[in-house]
């Protein structure tokens, strides 16, 4: 029960959460509200489905309609929402969604591409878009994951990305928005997926960064970004798929936080929110259904594979591009084998010991 004696779902909501997603369709007031990263909605609902094998509930073409009404053509990027100014979150957000749908192929690559190439500054690091001085891991992240999607890497500079992101290394093993700036979870898993996709070999803390990890877990099983801080479902991914990737997934109790992230659950309109007892919203519901996946609970995954931890995609998804030679990826260029275990996490090849 929860902490108001109120009862919890304890299973799945399968069916309730599709039709939560379906239910954004409809200019619902959560999704009026967050206009400014209606984007990134569209790729949280999309994913969602797809891991509960209901993306075909979607209409293609409306979805796709949307994405590319966001492009910003003299820039090169996608915005948030239409009209707005382009920027790295929301371009990741729309390539996300065009290789879900395999339609790459409607948006100009060599464009999107310097795009992405022109926010590397000479230290290595990202910028989130042109009108804006503010670095941060994530922008690595979502910058080198875009131009592995659209092959064209060979347009950054790799080791330099790959040195900004040592050198944000802490104490603790973690890393932070920038050199010297707290570990956080969020900003722990945009650097592993990026030394991911660079091929970057098993970080040298990867122990006490492990330790760190692990010990984001509360009495209540939820998972909280950094010290003194609330459970939140959010970090029930980026703390699960930062474990998968360094292999140490075990390290947390997994059937613990699988309670709590169920317990989340709205069981009346379904959806998941950020803890028990409070609104859902499209975000907490696609990361604590990809949790979910990653700790290998029963429901979901079906045909797409489950979800990478690294791609944060369906792997049958990338597995697709790597099989067409679209993906490029790993310190020689050539594609990683698939990571294995259907809806379990396994660690990502690149950062395997």
């Amino acid at each position: 029960m929860g902490e108001g004696g109120e009862v919890v779902p304890t299973t799945l909501l399968r069916d309730k959460h599709i039709s939560y997603i379906l239910s954004l369709q409809d200019d619902s007031p959560e999704m009026l509200f967050a206009d400014h990263r209606r984007l990134s909605g569209v790729y949280w609902a999309v994913s969602a489905l797809e891991l509960l094998g209901a993306r075909d509930r979607l209409d293609k073409e409306t979805i796709l309609g949307y994405v590319m009404s966001c492009y910003r053509e003299q820039e090169g990027g996608f915005g948030g929402h239409v009209d707005q100014d382009a920027h790295i979150l929301y371009t990741l957000s729309a390539l996300q969604v065009l290789v879900v749908y395999d339609a790459l192929d409607r948006v100009d690559i060599d464009a999107v591409s310097r795009f992405v190439s022109s926010l590397q500054q000479p230290n290595g690091a990202f910028i989130g878009s042109p009108t804006s001085p503010e670095v941060d891991t994530r922008f690595s992240y979502c910058a080198l994951l875009s131009a592995t999607l659209l092959n064209t890497r060979s347009m950054l500079d790799l080791p330099a990305a790959s040195a900004f992101l040592a050198s944000c290394t802490n104490f603790d093993g973690g890393y932070g928005c920038i050199p010297a700036a707290e570990s956080h979870a969020g900003q722990i898993f945009c650097v592993l997926a990026a030394l991911s996709l660079l091929g970057t070999p098993v970080p040298p803390a990867a122990a006490s960064l492990g330790e760190w990890l692990a010990s984001r877990q509360l009495p209540c099983g939820g998972l909280n970004g950094r010290p003194d801080k609330k459970e939140d479902v959010c970090y029930s991914w980026w703390v699960v798929a930062s474990l998968s990737m360094l292999g140490r997934v075990r390290w947390i109790d997994g059937a613990a936080l699988e309670r709590f992230v169920l317990g989340c659950q709205d069981p009346d309109d379904g959806g998941i929110a950020d803890r028990v007892g409070d609104l859902p919203d499209v975000f907490h519901t696609f990361f604590g259904l990809a949790a979910l996946d990653l700790l290998g609970v029963p429901g979901l995954g079906g045909i797409s594979g489950g979800v990478d931890p690294v791609f944060a995609l369906p792997r049958n998804v990338v597995g697709r591009l790597a099989a067409a030679q679209k993906l490029g990826w790993g310190a020689d260029g050539a594609p990683p084998p698939p990571l294995r275990g259907g809806g379990h996490a396994e660690p990502s090849p690149a950062l395997q010991q």
